[in-house]
């Protein structure tokens, strides 16, 4: 594995666990009842998990449609694979990475990034449908030709919107490996909107999206950084399913 994994970072826009229960309690209740509708509505169970934060709760969904990343993501959250480790890596206006397993009690200076669960890399899960919106759950991942994604450390988009002119070249430059590319005018409209990272698109797997909790995301994006884009004050999450 190659240093700090995920690879969009080097574009530039790309210890212990904190005791800050209060707080994320306080928070639990509101996520839960913003999420309510959404297990109770009709439709194709959907996974909801929950991620705990010094900052409170963030509330995602992950998707059927990309069942190797949502399957092994469950895995990983069963296990308490992810309690106590850290958003290791934050970049104000882009997106937050974690899921180092490295990074649980890790020392202040120590270099993040390069961690992996036991096992394989997951294939890489590409669907025209899932974007880099603001709040896309996705899998970073090394520079393996095939663009598989590491088997533990995802990141959550933050991004900025994105005007017609700038998602006009970008989809142009997808097209060139993709020629049967194109963005919805759905998309068009939340990109506009609400923001993302567009240029990640089709180049890591979008896996799942936070339904509830935007607000935590940029509490957590705009925490001050060390060189290298590591939080000062550690980051911790904690993990677990919602609606089994």
């Amino acid at each position: 594995m190659k240093k700090n994994l995920i690879v969009l970072l080097s574009i530039c826009f790309l210890g212990s666990l904190n005791p800050v229960f209060s707080q994320v309690k306080a928070s639990n209740k509101t996520a839960k009842t913003k999420v309510a509708a959404v297990i109770t509505t009709p439709r194709e169970k959907e996974t909801l998990i929950e991620i705990a934060t010094p900052y409170g709760i963030m509330v995602a969904k992950l998707y059927n449609a990309t069942p190797l990343h949502r399957d092994n993501f469950i895995k990983l959250i069963k296990q308490g694979f992810y309690d106590s480790l850290l958003f290791h890596r934050i970049i104000n206006g882009f997106m937050i990475q974690g899921g180092d397993p490295q990074s649980k009690h890790a020392d202040s200076i120590a270099m993040l990034g390069n961690g992996s669960a036991p096992g394989d890399r997951v294939p890489a899960e590409f669907k025209t449908n899932f974007f880099h919106k603001k709040g896309a759950l996705a899998a970073a991942r090394d520079e393996n030709p095939q663009k598989a994604s590491s088997n533990c450390q995802f990141y959550i988009v933050q991004g900025k919107r994105v005007d017609t002119a700038q998602l006009s070249s970008i989809e142009k430059n997808i097209k060139n490996s993709n020629p049967g590319f194109a963005y919805s005018p759905e998309q068009k409209e939340i990109y506009g909107r609400i923001g993302g990272t567009p240029f990640l698109d089709q180049n890591y797997t979008v896996f799942g999206e936070v339904i509830s909790g935007l607000d935590i995301l940029d509490k957590i994006a705009s925490v001050q950084t060390r060189p290298g884009d590591r939080p000062v004050q550690n980051v911790w999450m904690r993990m677990k399913i919602i609606n089994e």
